[in-house]
């Protein structure tokens, strides 16, 4: 089975068929899919602004990380369940959207930054400006985390 036909096996469950059917649903669901979102997004810019050495300075960056991440990933889970469920009402219509598709590839870049810097982030200063490597991850974060935003409100006016 091909992707398209499993995408569009997908869109004829029966959730996915009474999200596109009701007219309150999908609207209650992108809501709370575009709210949990700026959560996400907004805390971790919060994050990348701190690992380029611009805000929050006299916070110790593991602390920052600690307080803040928590939240990020409820966010980001309430995002990613909306968005599931929004995608299974049109999966064929997402499938072969070009903007659908730069969000998740820039999603899955995020992911394998976020994995790089994680996996090295113990030797990071907690105080002061960080290294050029915690920084490179900072710009690289924000500029894959604008694209989301910018391919997932393209998605609006091309589906």
């Amino acid at each position: 089975m091909t992707g398209l036909a499993m995408a569009r096996a997908l869109e004829h469950t029966p959730l996915a068929v009474t999200i596109a059917k009701s007219t309150w649903l999908f609207p209650l669901i992108e809501t709370l899919h575009v709210l949990a979102f700026t959560v996400v997004v907004g805390s971790v810019a919060m994050l990348d602004v701190r690992l380029l050495g611009l805000g929050n300075m006299r916070r110790p960056l593991h602390e920052l990380f600690r307080s803040v991440l928590p939240w990020t990933w409820i966010a980001f889970i309430v995002a990613a369940i909306c968005g599931a469920l929004l995608f299974s009402s049109k999966a064929s219509t997402y499938y072969v959207n070009l903007p659908f598709r730069i969000k998740f590839a820039c999603l899955a870049l995020a992911a394998v930054n976020m994995i790089v810097f994680h996996s090295g982030a113990g030797d990071i200063p907690n105080l002061g400006r960080p290294p050029a490597r915690a920084r490179i991850a900072g710009v690289i974060s924000l500029i894959l985390w604008l694209a989301i935003v910018a391919s997932g409100r393209w998605i609006g006016f091309t589906t």
